[in-house]
């Protein structure tokens, strides 16, 4: 079997630009490797292998970044869509948005989609939207998005690579998502979220959570001048007594003089006149669940807050605060975790990143150094 190094990837928030001779070679390599996977794989396999945090960031590491910048993320995605440009009718596979572009994101994937006669391009545009409001809104970890990449097939497969950053910590977190491991948008969809920095969120993508979301969309829906009073009512009073009287699942309670469970919603400032307007907006369009809710117009992460505040002290129904942030495993672990290590995976692996190396338009001295880079991951070579 053979061997392979192990250690912590970090994220730490790193700015600058790269030079352009470095993105250039990027580039090319970057083609190659992808050019090879296709060719022996098919584009939904390279997807798959986006998806995978831990693949993503040795794929990174071949190309020559920095393993432990926030750069990871962005200059490999612009390498990757800019060296495929002209080729992606050919291999099958299109890439959209980026570090500056993100917000452009569904605009790119609707050109595609009347150039190259799509039908699929109003799910991508949707998946995208949702992808974004899900990480900035049901996971609320304290970092800020900054770039989105949503990359396709033909065949209407996607997936989402996204970044954020925590400047007070310096961090970045990156979040990735696979179209075909999505069954729910708001429950547990992520394929993998990396990160070295471990945080206490709001977590409502947690299976924990479900309560908290169904009642924050019936509140919503049915009961909007009740939410809004009972949150006025918690923003008001600091110290109050709880008397809970249970109807089936749901809790009523009585506020009144002791001091309720913390709640990080109380480090913000609420504009109750915008929030007022926002929860009848939305009222107003009727949404049928939790998901519905998040993707309208309006809906950010201030009134998910409010509203899962509301469901949490009235309701009794507690959200998660687990961080879903995790390290995946691109070929096992040797413990077992998630499963051990396959000799003919790791060598079909190593087999497919030589063959891009070799067909990347680079120098030979170019091709060299990504070779020792890849025997320097796999020593065993």
């Amino acid at each position: 079997m053979k061997s392979m190094r192990t250690g912590i990837a970090t994220i730490p928030l790193d700015y600058g630009r790269c030079p352009r001779w470095l993105f250039e070679r990027m580039r090319r390599l970057i083609r190659g490797i992808t050019s090879a996977i296709i060719e022996e794989f098919g584009p939904e396999e390279f997807l798959k292998r986006l998806s995978d945090p831990i693949w993503f960031q040795s794929l990174s590491a071949l190309i020559g970044m920095d393993w432990n910048s926030s750069g990871t993320t962005t200059i490999t995605l612009g390498a990757l869509k800019s060296g495929l440009f002209d080729i992606q009718d050919q291999l099958g596979i299109y890439i959209c948005g980026g570090k500056r572009t993100s917000r452009k994101t569904p605009e790119e994937i609707e050109a595609y989609g009347i150039s190259r006669g799509f039908s699929f391009s109003p799910g991508l545009i949707y998946a995208s939207k949702m992808v974004a409001k899900v990480d900035s809104s049901c996971l609320q970890d304290g970092f800020t998005l900054y770039q989105h990449n949503l990359i396709f097939t033909k065949n209407g497969q996607w997936v989402v690579v996204q970044q954020g950053m925590a400047p007070e910590l310096q961090k970045a977190r990156r979040y990735h998502w696979l179209s075909s491991n999505v069954k729910d948008f708001v429950e547990e969809p992520h394929s993998g979220i990396i990160s070295d920095a471990k945080v206490k969120p709001l977590n409502l993508t947690a299976k924990e959570s479900g309560e908290n979301r169904e009642i924050s969309a019936g509140l919503v829906k049915e009961e909007p001048k009740k939410f809004l009073k009972d949150f006025s009512k918690i923003l008001n009073k600091s110290n109050f007594l709880i008397k809970q009287k249970r109807f089936g699942n749901f809790a009523e309670m009585e506020l009144n003089d002791v001091e309720f469970h913390w709640h990080p919603v109380l480090k913000e400032k609420f504009d109750l006149k915008r929030l007022k307007k926002t929860i009848f907006l939305a009222n107003d369009q009727n949404p049928q669940n939790f998901e519905k809710l998040l993707s309208l117009k309006g809906i950010g992460p201030k009134t998910i807050r409010a509203l899962s505040l509301v469901s949490e002290i009235i309701y009794g129904a507690k959200p998660s605060y687990k961080d879903p942030a995790r390290y995946s495993f691109a070929h096992g672990g040797k413990d077992g975790t998630p499963y051990f290590p396959r000799p003919e995976e790791l060598d079909q692996t190593i087999k497919i990143l030589e063959k891009g190396i070799q067909k990347s338009r680079v120098s030979i001295r170019e091709k060299i150094a990504a070779q020792k880079r890849l025997t320097s991951s796999f020593p065993s070579l």
